[in-house]
């Protein structure tokens, strides 16, 4: 199986370094030198001396480069495969859906000198159990679907090692999750809709794959309108399929609001309305779930359920370092959630009309 770049380049230095011919205070090629030599990124390069610095081999002098230290004496080398290093897997980098847990996590990390290996789910299509193990110490999983995996999932459970799971819990496996509190979520939503005099209030998914984060937000918003005893409910599954649908629904149900599986469907079905001759908030109240960076720039500004992926991260990483250090496994941990409140909502009068 072939190694990262950087690590070839740091394997390469750290022999040169132990068997001398890169001697004590000896200059090493610079991270231009090493890119142009090895035909790889700066970044790469910069990366295997950031590693060779972190364990302690060479030091650096602003301005003039890197250098060998001098081993302290009686302190073994202490060589990658015993750096302690974290895997954090996400269905995609840019995900504009997925929040940004790395503000939380990567200090906690860094804190307690563990390095974060940060990518795709991909990873693991080429990757055992046996490959993980010997890698990495832990393993933070966002759970996109909860049956992707399950088989190399399931054999690390056997082998007891530390993964988290992020965002769902999958309940056939026996690992810890942290995740925000998506039915408190749908509920807050839905209550404030109804505070604001609605009472045929919507739910709109994104599409016909329901995972369990949105089912949670759904039973929320269905629990809501039973407190408030307020029998009509209803849901569409595709509000980005034709406006002709969406104007049809409208006028089937009489519906005066939506509560949406997230703000990448809220921000769709403001569109879709605005097509169909609507203004957001006069004639329907909108409100979305994630406050997701577009939620504050579109027009109007969506109100919405926001999850606090910093603290998630934290949360995350505070629990990964516990399970490695104390060798017990955490507890879940169900994070509450904030309204955030702008101006894609507003009290329900009577002279609304969606003729």
């Amino acid at each position: 199986m072939e190694q990262p770049l950087y690590k070839t380049i740091f394997l390469a230095l750290e022999k040169a370094i132990h068997d001398g011919t890169l001697p004590v205070d000896s200059q090493v090629p610079t991270e231009k030198e090493l890119s142009q030599q090895y035909n790889v990124s700066r970044i790469t390069s910069k990366r295997a001396l950031t590693e060779l610095e972190q364990l302690g081999l060479i030091y650096r002098v602003r301005g003039k480069g890197s250098f060998v230290k001098a081993p302290k004496k009686g302190v073994p080398s202490r060589s990658l495969s015993t750096h302690k290093r974290i895997l954090f897997l996400l269905p995609y980098l840019s995900d504009l859906s997925v929040g940004d847990f790395t503000q939380g996590l990567n200090p906690i990390m860094q804190e307690h000198q563990f390095e974060v290996m940060m990518t795709t789910l991909d990873f693991l299509e080429t990757k055992t159990a046996n490959d993980l193990m010997q890698e990495f110490d832990g393993l933070i999983y966002y759970a996109f679907e909860t049956d992707q995996h399950l088989d190399l999932l399931f054999e690390l459970s056997l082998k007891d090692f530390p993964v988290l799971m992020l965002d769902k819990k999958i309940y056939e496996l026996p690992f810890p999750t942290v995740l925000s509190d998506n039915f408190q979520g749908g509920s807050l939503a839905t209550n404030q809709l109804i505070e604001q005099g609605h009472k045929k209030i919507a739910y709109l998914f994104g599409d016909l794959f329901h995972p369990q984060s949105v089912r949670q937000r759904y039973l929320g918003y269905l629990e809501a309108l039973n407190k408030a005893e307020l029998s009509f409910h209803t849901a569409l599954n595709d509000p980005m399929a034709t406006t002709n649908e969406l104007a049809n629904y409208i006028h089937t149900h009489n519906v005066t609001a939506f509560v949406c599986e997230n703000d990448l469907v809220a921000i769709q079905a403001m569109t879709t309305l605005k097509q169909l001759g609507y203004t957001i908030p006069n004639d329907f109240s909108v409100i979305g779930f994630d406050d997701i960076q577009a939620a504050a720039l579109v027009d109007p500004p969506l109100t919405t359920i926001a999850q606090d992926f910093l603290q998630l991260g934290e949360l995350a990483g505070k629990a990964m370092i516990q399970w490695l250090q104390t060798k017990e496994k955490p507890a879940d941990i169900k994070h509450p959630v904030t309204l955030i409140q702008r101006l894609s909502t507003k009290e329900y009068t009577h002279g609304h009309s969606t003729n």
